[in-house]
């Protein structure tokens, strides 16, 4: 629930492009829904020399390109009237001092900081903040929403959350992961735990594999520079894709409260078997898809991989041998992102068939993007045979059974979910440590003689074409 006492929400970072594509759009959905706060203004800071008139303008016309539905002047004009701006620069004590002087003066008691900014701006951010009292309690809430990447590794995570918990507590931190706010991902609970007929199977007994897939038909774009430091395992993997794990393997929850829920994913990643230097070359590939080399910004003969599959496993009694599947690519056939749970073989073939066939597995596939769906195949009898099989699809689209519901964007959801202070879609400092101990281990790996071989691939393909046992498929769509 909205605390409905004055609000201010900050956002540093307010002259870039995720204020502008993603941020404001979401509150001003958030604004026409009335699920803001009463009494509420929003105070863009950044380094730009903006007047509140180019910011408004900045604003509306974000809002104007990538907020879908219509509205009228009026509607706009009392959004705008809430809008405020002050320059300056991240860290700088006077310039937080004006950003203090201006929120005071609208006389509100909660707020909301959300570091819409380069990783580097974080910490100082947060310690300037709390050097002008900026982040006490006393009259109201205080919480600070984190972008990622949050740190580069291991050890810079580490860094990272031990400098911010010197001046906030844990629960005053949301770091945002905006996978975990798209419909289909927070659906992922009430298809496990809302329904009886799945929970039974959902283990090492029924299934076969378990495949995570991310793949993007962009290529590096104007993102090359970062991308090139960053690579595929940092940008997709240690936030993405094992979060989408942990809320597959995690085991139910005693409530729906943020911490029960956080509690079981951290304890999923915790079961997550580190894999050491020599496995690395036997589960995981790497590749690069033809010309990344020469995008701008990349570093000649440049190793960074732009695709990977990595094999995991979980090492507890639910998971135990079932083998986690993940991978993600640039410049791949086509954008999705899915889950799919490939069911074991039946144990007995008991139709006349010849002796070395097998029946097509059973798969549930949970599309992420970009149609939000559920699908599940199983085998049916073709009619006028003995036992001709054909696989067939059981299908949920959400357009189909809400088609008159806007999906919210994700955005959208994380901002609301901030204000409301629940943090069960925000990743918590353990979550953020496992998680690095999952990936570091193999991006050391990669950096030394004991990496695999960096495979190129054409752009618009499936990636690398011998990808070994990592390869081996039989899914609902070309990827799996």
């Amino acid at each position: 629930m909205i605390d409905n006492k004055p609000t201010s929400i900050v956002i540093f970072g307010a002259s870039g492009d995720l204020t502008h594509r993603k941020l404001m759009p979401g509150l001003f959905s958030l604004f026409r829904k009335g699920r803001l706060p009463e009494k509420w203004q929003i105070f863009g800071f950044a380094m730009s020399g903006w007047s509140e008139v180019d910011f408004r303008a900045y604003v509306k016309s974000g809002i104007d390109e990538f907020y879908s539905e219509e509205y009228d002047q009026d509607e706009w004009l009392k959004f705008a009237s809430n809008l405020f701006y002050v320059a300056g620069k991240f860290g700088d004590d006077g310039d937080c001092k004006d950003l203090e002087q201006a929120i005071v003066q609208k006389g509100s008691q909660n707020r909301l900081y959300y570091l819409a900014t380069s990783p580097r701006f974080f910490s100082d951010i947060v310690h300037t903040i709390a050097r002008h009292g900026m982040v006490d309690q006393s009259t109201g809430w205080r919480r600070v929403v984190i972008e990622k990447p949050f740190g580069t590794d291991l050890k810079s995570a580490i860094a990272l959350n031990d400098s911010i918990h010197e001046v906030l507590d844990e629960s005053q931190i949301f770091r945002i992961d905006h996978y975990l706010a798209k419909e289909t991902v927070q659906n992922l609970l009430v298809f496990r735990f809302g329904n009886i007929m799945f929970e039974p199977i959902w283990n090492r007994n029924y299934i076969d594999r378990v495949q995570i897939t991310a793949a993007e038909s962009v290529d590096v774009g104007h993102r090359a520079g970062y991308y090139d430091k960053a690579g595929v395992l940092r940008d997709m993997f240690q936030n993405h894709l094992l979060q989408l794990l942990s809320l597959v393997a995690m085991e139910p929850p005693a409530s729906f409260e943020a911490d029960a829920i956080r509690n079981e994913k951290v304890k999923a990643l915790a079961a997550v078997k580190r894999l050491k230097e020599s496995d690395v070359a036997y589960h995981t590939v790497r590749g690069q898809y033809k010309g990344y080399r020469d995008a701008p910004d990349v570093v000649e003969g440049s190793n960074t991989a732009t695709y990977a599959a990595v094999k995991l496993s979980i090492e507890n009694w639910r998971w135990k041998d079932v083998p986690f599947i993940l991978r993600s690519g640039k410049a791949l056939k086509t954008k999705c992102t899915e889950i799919n749970i490939r069911f074991k073989q039946i144990p007995h073939l008991m139709f006349p068939m010849p002796d070395e066939a097998k029946i097509t597995q059973n798969v549930l596939a949970i599309d992420i993007q970009p149609n939000e769906a559920i699908r599940l195949r199983f085998e049916a009898k073709v009619p006028d045979t003995d036992a001709e099989m054909r696989s067939v699809n059981m299908e949920f689209e959400y357009d189909d059974y809400f088609g008159c519901v806007a999906i919210p964007e994700a955005y959208e959801r994380l901002l609301l979910e901030a204000l409301e202070g629940d943090a069960s879609l925000f990743t918590r400092a353990d979550g953020i440590v496992n998680a690095w101990q999952i990936i570091d281990p193999i991006m050391q790996a990669w950096e030394s003689g004991a990496a695999p071989d960096l495979m190129t691939y054409a752009p618009g393909s499936w990636g690398p074409e011998d990808t070994g046992d990592l390869g081996a498929h039989g899914g609902l769509f070309p990827w799996t």
